[in-house]
């Protein structure tokens, strides 16, 4: 289980982003196409993330909140040839599907996303990870601080996850 302080906020400018990571000499791990299929369920959030870099099976718990919100991460990794996605769509039937391309970074333990989302626009996720008994107020720290080096006001944040706001759009 994995302890995550992070934020998500709309992007009005990738490239400034891509350029402050650049001289941080943040991690460039490449662009994944990524498509998030979330299940119904009675807590939290599950996801099945098929990639080109990155496929897991996710479950979490997390705030819909204003700033850096606290997420409680079960991590499964998944073989993208497993009949995984079928089992999941029988059992539990399919909520909605979120669709992106996903520029990934990284610095130390802090993660950082571009993402271009089908139907929604352009973001920026910072994630600051540790373990289950990881200090929460250093991952805060480290998440603050990187939105003031990013750039990101308040204004920009976002309460809700992709599937939320894309559920919505789709009810409007």
């Amino acid at each position: 289980m994995y302890n995550l302080i992070e934020i998500k906020a709309r992007s009005k400018n990738s490239d400034k982003v891509r350029r402050a990571l650049k001289d941080k000499n943040a991690e460039y791990k490449g662009i994944d196409h990524q498509i998030d299929t979330y299940f119904n369920v009675a807590e939290g959030r599950l996801k099945l993330r098929e990639g080109n870099i990155e496929n897991n099976l996710i479950h979490y718990h997390r705030p819909d909140i204003d700033g850096p919100k606290n997420s409680l991460v079960t991590l499964y990794k998944s073989n993208p040839e497993s009949t995984l996605k079928e089992v999941l769509t029988k059992a539990l039937g399919i909520k909605v599907v979120v669709k992106k391309q996903r520029e990934i970074y990284f610095i130390n333990n802090v993660k950082f996303h571009i993402d271009e989302v089908d139907s929604l626009g352009s973001f920026i996720e910072i994630e600051a990870i540790g373990i289950k008994n990881d200090n929460t107020e250093e991952l805060r720290k480290q998440c603050t601080h990187y939105m003031q080096l990013l750039e990101v006001k308040d204004s920009d944040l976002v309460t809700n996850s992709y599937s939320d706001l894309l559920m919505k759009a789709n009810n409007s």
